[in-house]
């Protein structure tokens, strides 16, 4: 049997949307006024997968893991993503979509064997929200 545990955590960081190609009217055009940097409290939600340990009745060390999304999703905190994640910077729109993802990716390599990331849902305020999950 397998056992599903979410924790959910919030940051404030600021982004832009903008095509480097494009001249500011192009782009305000494109994007309307999220061509401005602006910020949001987003709430990102991490969901892991796998048995329950015996001895401790528990999927994985709540402490371990929390360390863990304080390291990879806390710097976020007071950041702009444009500037501070590398697929951005490099031109990537900073969507919630590319923000799940570049997350999913920092997290699941550092979980501990037999420990599977299932999800990673972020969500920029409360009605826009994306997911990236696991291949089956």
């Amino acid at each position: 049997m397998r056992h599903a545990l979410t924790r959910t955590v919030g940051f404030r960081a600021e982004h832009h949307f903008g095509l480097p190609g494009l001249s500011a009217a192009e782009n305000l055009a494109r994007f309307g006024p999220v061509t401005r940097a602006h910020a949001h409290d987003f709430r990102c939600a991490v969901t892991v997968e796998g048995p329950l340990d015996a001895a401790s009745g528990m999927l994985l060390d709540l402490a371990a893991l929390d360390r863990l999304l304080a390291e990879e999703i806390g710097r976020l905190e007071g950041g702009d993503l444009n500037r501070d994640i590398p697929p951005f910077a490099a031109g990537q729109q900073p969507t919630c979509e590319a923000l799940a993802a570049w997350i999913f990716g920092r997290i699941e390599p550092r979980l501990p064997a037999g420990i599977r990331l299932a999800r990673v849902r972020v969500a920029e305020d409360a009605t826009l929200a994306a997911e990236c999950r696991a291949e089956r």
